[in-house]
């Protein structure tokens, strides 16, 4: 939500390298969104599985909405200091030039299962929990890595690092190479506890040390911006640039989540959930990172599609004529999926629109239940609580592997749509509290304060900044009756593996 437009003259700004494209947020030093800038790129998926962007569009992308949000600024206004964040994990190679050596592999690119397998049976997966945090998947740093010393041998042999989405424009920004332990964490080669690289884990992997960049703390300056980029942006040359943290981990300092208890959901084109915890789980199936501020850990379960499940929706049934659903389509929906009974008139969706999900690069969407009585709205209403399905199975998670779960706090765009906060309220029995505008993005204007000593610290920053706007409490009544049509999710969700992973005999 962006602030009301009264009189503020000190900038705090965020960038963000996101899935979608690179963005550019001013925020008053009370956490209030004032101004925005984006800048688009697409996404590539040359084969089933894959999923590519170009790296100089996440730097020229951010870059430019950085310039033109000054410029938007005008004189008046003083920037005390930019925090950066970023799509995680992502990754491409440059070469010593900061050059990018070939495409960027996204977070959602599968193209790497065979080497994240061979990780695991070579290392065994609790072991690589523990130090680690993670077990492997194509999701990470590591396999993509390994992908491309198979298949594309001449990016790594020219290849001085390996830079994140964030990690390079903090690069471009600078002339620094860092990283910070959020981004670190997604390699599989950084050791959880020690905060810092492993190197005996990266050489087994046969990959080299020098490839990845210093880690720093998230709220700490890696430099100043640069004189002629500083000159260019008309910016003073020492304004600081604070590393920031990973979207998600950086949503969970935007959302209050620093203690146990509340979860933080970052629900966009994808969705994190994050919870604060004072040492990491057993769960095997649940991941760690170093929180954004010092002290905690954060866990992290993550489903690849559900805002993107919606706007498939919604660019399907409600676009009309129009390319992509917009604000007066979304707002139709909501209305009319809140007319539709909960257990969407018999219809369930299995909502894996991404050609995998992270915990099963194999795993695909279904649908089933639908007859010609069914209007859009019960197939509408059908993926968004199949959503809210997977997300009580990754919160079942966190609750069995010991950590408090009382809250869900929900930000980013897909906060708007009412009905699915009430849906996620009665599906989980949770408690539901939307934050304003973008935990994301406000988390890292919060560590871009604190890093230039804007906030005195954690606590004086989460008192200023973060912010609740509705609340919605589970109906038991409500949630009883999901009961049966969550039962049927698991079970659809479970013939779906079994029939993505049948052998011939």
């Amino acid at each position: 939500m962006l602030g009301q437009l009264t009189d503020w003259t000190e900038v705090l700004v965020a960038v963000d390298v996101g899935t979608s494209g690179a963005r550019a947020a001013a925020f008053d030093l009370e956490g209030l969104r004032r101004m925005e800038v984006r800048r688009p790129y697409p996404t590539r998926s040359p084969r089933p599985g894959w999923a590519e962007q170009d790296p100089a569009a996440w730097r020229g992308a951010a870059l430019s909405a950085l310039a033109e949000l000054v410029r938007r600024l005008g004189p008046h206004r003083r920037v005390l200091s930019i925090g950066l964040t970023g799509q995680c994990p992502s990754v491409c190679l440059v070469d010593d030039r900061g050059r990018p050596l070939g495409p960027g592999l996204i977070y959602r690119d599968n193209r790497a299962e065979a080497e994240a397998m061979a990780i695991r049976r070579r290392f065994g997966d609790a072991w690589m929990h523990d130090r680690t945090g993670h077990l492997p998947a194509a999701f990470h740093i590591a396999p993509k890595l390994l992908w491309i010393r198979a298949h594309e041998p001449a990016w790594l042999s020219e290849a001085a690092l390996a830079l994140q989405p964030r990690d390079l424009v903090a690069l471009a920004l600078t002339g620094e190479a860092a990283t910070d332990g959020t981004h670190a964490a997604a390699t599989l080669v950084y050791d959880l506890r020690a905060g810092d690289w492993d190197a005996e884990l990266a050489g087994d992997l046969g990959l080299p040390a020098s490839l990845f960049p210093p880690v720093r703390a998230s709220w700490e300056p890696v430099g100043a911006l640069r004189g002629r980029l500083a000159e260019r942006l008309r910016l003073p040359a020492g304004t600081p640039v604070v590393l920031g943290g990973a979207d998600s981990q950086a949503c969970a300092l935007g959302a209050g989540v620093v203690s146990p208890g509340p979860v933080s959901e970052m629900a966009g084109s994808s969705t994190c959930l994050n919870a604060a915890v004072p040492q990491p789980l057993g769960e095997l199936l649940v991941t760690h990172y170093p929180h954004v501020v010092a002290g905690p850990y954060t866990t992290e379960t993550g489903i690849n599609t559900t805002g993107a499940a919606a706007a498939w929706v919604a660019d399907l049934l409600y676009a009309g004529r129009r390319a992509h659903a917009g604000g007066a389509e979304y707002e139709r929906l909501d209305r009319e999926v809140a007319r539709v009974p909960p257990g969407s008139d018999g219809v369930l969706a299995l909502p894996v629109f991404g050609d995998g999900e992270r915990t099963d690069p194999d795993l695909r969407a279904a649908i089933t239940g639908l007859s010609l009585r069914h209007g859009r709205a019960a197939l509408a209403r059908a993926v968004l609580e199949g959503v809210a399905f997977t997300i009580r199975s990754q919160l079942a998670l966190l609750t069995a592997g010991g950590a408090a779960v009382t809250e869900l706090r929900v930000s980013g765009g897909d906060a708007r749509l009412r009905t699915w906060n009430r849906i996620k309220a009665d599906v989980t029995g949770l408690p539901v509290a939307t934050v304003p505008g973008d935990a994301a993005v406000t988390g890292v204007a919060m560590l871009a304060g604190l890093g230039a000593r804007v906030y005195r610290d954690v606590p004086e920053a989460i008192d200023r900044c973060v912010r609740f706007a509705d609340r919605f409490e589970p109906d038991p009544a409500t949630g009883e009756a999901y009961e049966d049509a969550y039962a049927a999710f698991q079970g659809l969700m479970a013939a779906e593996v079994a029939r993505r992973h049948e052998r011939p005999a």
